[in-house]
């Protein structure tokens, strides 16, 4: 299976960001895909949850 490119992404970026960056974005991401496994994330989608992921991604 071939990794989608947000998910290349996010690799490439936890390698590189400080390790407080990074571990901050892997529990967020961990939250996410546990809401997804419970399908939660269509009901709970959290804008602002969100929102802070992208602005961590885009200040590198």
């Amino acid at each position: 299976m071939e990794m989608t490119q947000i998910a290349k992404k996010l690799d490439e970026r936890l390698r590189v960001w400080e390790p407080e960056k990074a571990s901050v974005v892997e529990n967020l991401i961990r939250e996410i895909i546990s809401l997804a496994d419970q399908d939660y994330a269509d009901i709970l989608r959290s804008r602002s949850v969100e929102q802070e992921v992208l602005e961590i991604i885009d200040e590198t």
